[in-house]
């Protein structure tokens, strides 16, 4: 065999590698030479892609719930604020009712 036969021979297997390797990537040759990239709808991805989407939304729902524990009035803090919010309620309406019978009494008085 002579260098230029081994060459060529090369050459083909390099090609026919590369030829390979595009149509495995979704890389097609259209008529006029020019290549374009063709998506390939296979199951897998498709299926991955579902099971992306619903493990999202199953960490979606748990932020969620997270969330609500976090900001729920069901905390130890949140029910010390209740109470004395209750508390100064109370006391502003005692104060508001005492301030009341005393104007009622001036009232009653002229």
């Amino acid at each position: 065999m002579s260098g230029w036969a081994i060459v060529a021979i090369i050459a083909i297997v390099i090609w026919g590698i590369v030829q390979i390797a595009k149509a495995r990537a979704g890389i097609i040759t259209d008529e006029d030479g020019n290549d374009s990239y063709v998506p390939r709808d296979d199951g897998a991805g498709r299926g991955e892609l579902e099971s992306a989407r619903r493990e999202i939304e199953q960490l979606r729902e748990r932020i969620h719930v997270l969330e609500r524990i976090a900001t729920d009035d069901n905390t130890l803090d949140a029910r010390e604020r209740a109470r004395i919010s209750a508390e100064i309620e109370a006391l502003r309406g005692a104060e508001d009712t005492k301030q009341h019978d005393a104007s009622d009494k001036e009232d009653l008085s002229k």
